[in-house]
């Protein structure tokens, strides 16, 4: 996978270099260790020289530009005034994450007072980010010192979230099936997902899925099968007709999936069937795709499919999700899906069975199954507001470490809310979400919110 390219941006002050004031030889050297440890978190850094006034600034940016730079960190090595840098900051497409931190860990009474001198910048990130909130020019910070907090890391997670945010334009969704009949919440034509998010939509057809499906070999099957033994446990008895006949259709999907270069992808249930291409439902291709980065929704939602495809690629550890059931008693949310989740997620091995396929013309197929596992996440949904546009709504949760239950053969996790699940219900209800969401281990408000940012989407936090 292509490196993300930063532009590593340094911002200084003329008035030193005149007056004689000498503080480079000290935080040169903090600004290159910066620039490898930015390296060391996977990614490629463009180097630049110390700026201090607007044609260096400009110079610099346009060359960050040039070279493919997919985002600007800042740094401020001592007070820039804001007048040199922001208005070229604040025209650039480039997303721009602040990096706060200084060399010096204590500055406490009995400090140095020459220290000073290494450590004032901050006072130069209010002034840029100042001018930059009144240019309406989206940035995101970080702040703390490094190496003794996670400050970089942070940093680091707010420009893949600004990759995956502007990379969203340009990419192509594939739908097989259409949408479900009926389904108007998460709606969206070709012509608006295409204008609104940059997002082609690709159709599947029976042609292309049918020569798919016969070119798939021996070989191909029998490694599904060796992977299937090591992360699935059957929990009946599958007859190997059914099982063969599934995984043939999986590869078809993967392979087209391939062959039209999709970030995402969805399927709509109610048009599976052999005049359409496929013989099978293909519930366990839509898992590991996930596993494997691809976006997914389920009914024909490309928009969720997109969207959760872009995070997946910011924070990886992200899934395609619906509320199925509300427990008042444990104050949790019971979610599920018919047989689609990622199964990268999931506590211990996921379980796999034969199924009678009763809502559509498709044939009986195995399906995959697992419960998600516990931890931190944030809950997000995308959805058309009252005034035609898009919004995020973004709520940390808690999914819950489920040890024993009784959903074995269903996609199953319980997620807990930071308010009472009566409140966030009627909160996300009047807010207009979709029954269609997306949930995000592991990260912070803060970066979804950026995120939705730079996507174009207007943020609705839920805490």
């Amino acid at each position: 996978m292509k490196k993300i390219k930063i532009g590593f941006l340094p911002l200084y002050i003329k008035l030193y270099d005149d007056c004689g004031f000498v503080v480079r030889p000290r935080t040169e050297p903090f600004y290159e260790e910066l620039a490898r440890e930015l390296e060391n978190k996977g990614f490629d850094v463009i180097r630049a020289p110390f700026c201090s006034v607007k044609e260096e600034f400009k110079a610099q940016i346009e060359k960050f530009e040039n070279d493919g730079a997919d985002c600007i960190v800042t740094w401020h090595a001592a007070y820039s005034p804001s007048l040199e840098s922001y208005k070229i900051l604040s025209e650039t497409s480039l997303p721009i994450v602040v990096l706060d931190t200084t060399e010096v860990y204590d500055f406490g009474s009995l400090q140095e007072p020459d220290e000073l001198n290494y450590c004032h910048g901050i006072h130069g990130v209010m002034d840029m980010t100042n001018m930059l909130r009144r240019a309406g020019k989206v940035y995101a910070i970080a702040a703390g010192h490094y190496p003794t907090s996670d400050v970089v890391e942070r940093a680091a997670r707010y420009v893949r979230a600004a990759a995956a945010a502007v990379g969203l334009r340009g990419t192509r969704v594939g739908t097989i099936g259409g949408s479900f009949d009926g389904m108007g919440d998460f709606l969206i034509s070709d012509e608006e997902l295409k204008e609104v998010f940059g997002v082609e939509a690709v159709y599947s057809n029976r042609e292309e899925l049918e020569r798919l499906r016969e070119s798939v070999t021996r070989e191909e099957i029998e490694r599904e099968k060796e992977f299937d033994a090591e992360n699935y446990i059957a929990i009946d008895e599958i007859d190997d007709g059914t099982y063969e006949k599934t995984i043939r259709n999986c590869l078809a999907v993967r392979h087209w999936i391939e062959k039209n270069d999709l970030a995402a992808f969805t399927v709509n249930f109610r048009e599976i069937r052999p005049e359409n291409g496929l013989e099978v439902m293909p519930f366990m291709e839509a898992c590991k795709a996930m596993a494997r980065g691809v976006g997914y929704a389920g009914e024909g939602d490309v928009l969720t499919a997109s969207v959760t495809g872009a995070l997946m690629r910011a924070f990886k550890e992200a899934a395609f999700v619906e509320i199925f059931c509300p427990d008042w008693k444990g104050d949790s949310l019971f979610l599920s899906h018919m047989g689609e989740y990622n199964m990268a997620l999931t506590s211990g091995k996921s379980e796999m069975k034969k199924i009678s396929f009763i809502f559509g013309e498709a044939d009986d197929p195995v399906v995959g199954y697992g419960c998600y596992k516990g931890g931190s996440a944030v809950f997000t949904n995308v959805f058309k507001n009252e005034s035609g546009k898009y919004s995020m709504l973004i709520s940390p949760v808690e999914m819950l470490d489920i040890r024993e239950d009784n959903f074995v053969g269903t996609v199953r996790g319980w997620m807990k809310p930071k308010m009472p699940v009566a409140k966030f219900l009627e909160e996300i209800s009047m807010a207009g979400v979709t029954h269609h969401s997306t949930i995000v281990y592991g990260a912070d408000v803060s970066e979804i919110e950026y995120f939705a940012k730079l996507a174009g989407l207007t943020p609705v936090i839920l805490s």
